[in-house]
Formats: C-alpha cells, structure tokens, sequence
C-alpha cells in the first residue's frame, strides 16, 4: 500500500491545461479568461489537500471473452475495451486521489457571491488537479514495478466506457475504508467530488496506448467534448 501526499506545485498545472478543459486553444483565451485562470491558479493552493495511492494486487484475472477481471474473490464487469487493454496484465494496481473537499468549496463560495466565472474557472481548476495527481501515481506504480521488468497499461476508472460506475463500490472494497479520505455515497459517486479511481494494468508486455475517445460512449465527459470541439473546427 502506498500513499503519496503532493502539493500543488509539484503537479506542475500550467494555464494551457486549464485553458483547453475551458475548450480554448492555448493562450488564446478571450477576456477576462486570462485573468481569471491567473487569479484561480493563485487561489487553488491554499484551498487543496492533494493526497493519492495505490494498492498492488498479484491476485489478478481477466477473461476477455466473458469480459471481466478478477481480483482476489471480486468480480468486475468493465467490458469489451477495458478487459481488452488489460489481457496482458498479471497484477493490477487499485489507485485513488483526490484534491480535498476545499476547492469545491471555496468554488460554491465564489458562486454564491455571485462570481460565477471564477467559480467555473476553479471547478476546472479542481479537475485538472485530480488528473495531475493521477498522472503522478501512475509514474510511481512504474517506478516501483520497472525494477522486476514489468510495465504497465493506461488506468481505467468506473464509468468509462461500459464500465458500470456501481463497480466503484466493490473497487473501495479491495481498499481500506476512508482510503485516501474518500469516501463514496449510496449511489457510488465519490466524496469529495473532485477524486479519482481506477485500475492499472502490470505485467510483461504491457503498455500505455493513451485514451481514445472513440472507445467511449460518454457524451458528457469533458475530454470527449473538447477533443470532438476540435475535431469538428478542422473539418471547417
């Protein structure tokens, strides 16, 4: 088991990050953007408890032709496109992060007050930092099992494709309770909002082949939105 604590200068989060998530080419957002994702960037900091972690398992199964995977007695559904990314593994690493409670928060405050752009530009603000912190985990699980020889596959989050988000609930039960403090509700989504979970893949012959929104059905996921934005302006 292994938890890692970051603050929000090692994510090193740059204005293109947050300008693309508000669907503008970098450094060509128009006013007051700019301002506004410069004056989020300086409030975010103090408004994050930034923590991850990740649990290796080396009991670990998938069937691609029923489409699930095992780990330990648990059985997982995810689909066609997440079992077939997976076949290669033989571990599976079970992660989870989060950027805390407090910058949702503080963007419900904004809100209120009546500052509804800056309260967009913080909730956004609050997703990169989950993918950052993500990001970071994953380059650790590689770190730790590159010394045996092994590498390891893009993660994988319920949600995902066909992979139901319910499955959220038997993924936190591989883990201690309050792992990462995240917590999730009766309806499986997690506590605080701005948190990840998934999967990663382990094994020889792994790799990372990068997300392709054209394995996913989601219509309200916010990567697939902008990566279609832009696929439609070059085609004008």
């Amino acid at each position: 088991m292994t938890t890692e604590y970051y603050s929000f200068t090692e994510l090193t989060i740059l204005h293109s990050d947050i300008e693309e998530l508000l669907g503008f080419e970098p450094g060509q957002s128009p006013a007051p953007f700019p301002e506004l994702v410069e004056n989020g960037l300086k409030l975010a900091p103090a408004c994050c408890q930034i923590v991850g972690g990740y649990r290796i398992f080396e009991n670990f199964s998938v069937d691609p032709v029923a489409e699930t995977f095992k780990i330990n007695d648990q059985l997982f559904s995810p689909g066609k496109t997440v079992t077939t990314q997976l076949k290669k593994a033989t571990k599976a690493a079970l992660f989870a992060c989060t950027a805390g409670p407090g910058i949702s928060e503080f963007a419900r405050k904004k809100s209120a007050e009546g500052d509804e752009l800056l309260s967009y530009v913080l909730d956004v603000i609050g997703s990169v930092i989950v993918d950052k912190a993500a990001t970071l985990l994953q380059r650790k699980i590689i770190e730790e099992v590159s010394v045996s020889g092994y590498s390891i596959t893009d993660s994988f989050s319920p949600g995902y494709c066909t992979w139901s988000v319910a499955e959220q609930q038997k993924l936190f039960s591989l883990l201690p309770e309050g792992f990462c403090n995240i917590y999730l509700s009766k309806s499986s989504l997690m506590h605080p909002v701005k948190s990840a979970s998934g999967i990663t893949g382990i094994g020889y012959g792994c790799q990372q082949t990068g997300y392709q929104c054209n394995w996913c059905n989601d219509l309200n996921c916010i990567y697939g939105k902008i990566r279609r934005h832009k696929k439609a302006k070059k085609k004008l």
